[in-house]
């Protein structure tokens, strides 16, 4: 999926409006006349920061809907429902930035050396056991490959070398990733 400029600032007005409509309490507003790019079904992530620190971050790696609304539902729940956070409130709307992960389908791997760090995101799944790391992590940890399988591995709830396993599917994914400007 090419998203043209126009499509990644929709997007982030989306995502913005539905979050603050979320926080606030109201209905989040219907969306208006937007691209043909953006009604295509597609995975999608939202990450919320403040003060460069994660506030929230949900997603849809399968394409369910039209991108403008998985969007605009990651955002609310990134905001209201992640488990690792208290919700956001009103008094923190102006502190947070928002960055838009926009997925490509997942593609199963056998071989690591396929993986590219910087470039890809990691699911990595075994049994009823799964966890994702989008591509932007393994940069902002500096981590090379194999850390990046095991941190994958750990968030699935997995040992950390559990990538090893045959058992054990890998799949990668690229993501086309773009932010809010910083509010602070």
């Amino acid at each position: 999926m090419q998203l043209t400029d126009e499509d990644k600032r929709t997007l982030l007005h989306v995502a913005r409006d539905s979050v603050e409509h979320a926080v606030k309490r109201q209905d989040v507003p219907q969306l208006g006349t937007i691209s043909d790019t953006l009604i295509q079904p597609s995975g999608a992530f939202v990450t919320l920061n403040k003060h460069g620190e994660l506030r929230g971050c949900i997603g849809y790696t399968e394409a369910h809907k039209p991108l403008v609304e998985t969007v605009s539902d990651v955002a609310v729940k990134a905001a209201l429902e992640d488990p690792r956070f208290v919700p956001v409130t009103e008094e923190e709307l102006n502190e947070v930035v928002i960055e838009i992960s926009v997925l490509s389908p997942l593609q199963s791997i056998t071989r690591i050396e396929g993986i590219e760090v910087g470039r890809h995101g990691l699911v990595i799944e075994r049994g009823f056991c799964r966890g994702l790391l989008l591509p932007q992590v393994a940069l902002e940890y500096h981590w090379d490959r194999e850390a990046f399988l095991k941190f994958t591995a750990r968030k699935a709830g997995l040992p950390a070398d559990a990538w090893k396993d045959p058992e054990t599917s890998i799949y990668v994914f690229t993501a086309e990733i773009f932010r809010e400007e910083d509010r602070n």
